[in-house]
């Protein structure tokens, strides 16, 4: 499984999902991440809409093998239900 977090700095909804992401691929042998700071790739909220086909208003948009999953919450809540998160 591979998660792709988009965020930005200093933002700590972003920096919880980083620490799911970290604590998922301590636990699982099967679970890799990759952290996209949007203000250093100069990518756009307009640019996250493009790939999430909505609307985005907040970061973090994560995504798990390309289906989005939404925010910091909905990816911890599908952590918990899916992935053996223990928080």
């Amino acid at each position: 499984m591979f998660a792709v977090i988009f965020g930005r700095p200093g933002c700590p909804y972003c920096v919880r999902a980083k620490q799911v992401a970290e604590q998922l691929t301590e636990t699982r042998d099967d679970f890799k991440f990759r952290y996209v700071d949007i203000q250093a790739e100069g990518i756009s909220k307009a640019d996250l809409e493009k790939t999430v086909g909505k609307p985005v208003n907040t970061v973090p948009q994560i995504f798990l093998d390309q289906e989005h999953i939404g925010g910091c919450t909905e990816f911890e809540a599908h952590a918990k239900e899916n992935l053996g998160l223990y928080a």
